[in-house]
């Protein structure tokens, strides 16, 4: 458990939770991340995987996009949509 290499410290330079900006694909979140594979969720692309160690990243500073939470169904309304099928 030595020092690590300047390519292992660029592996590991992000973990998940961290914004990062990619130029295809832009802004979005570290979702997963190992040795081999990245794995990001783009606020305009959805859920991308990359090979880690040639994956060309920057921090980005954007705040997360805020979605909208989808009402919970009620025992009401899911009579009332059985109803009306």
């Amino acid at each position: 458990m030595g020092t690590q290499t300047p390519e292992e410290a660029a592996v590991h330079r992000f973990s998940v939770g961290d914004r990062v900006s990619q130029s295809q694909y832009g802004a979005g979140t570290v979702t997963g991340v190992d040795e081999r594979h990245t794995i990001i969720a783009f606020d305009e692309h959805g859920s991308r995987t990359f090979i880690t160690a040639i994956v060309k990243l920057e921090a980005s500073d954007t705040e997360k996009p805020v979605k909208a939470k989808r009402a919970r169904k009620t025992a009401k309304t899911a009579k009332a949509s059985a109803a009306s099928s």
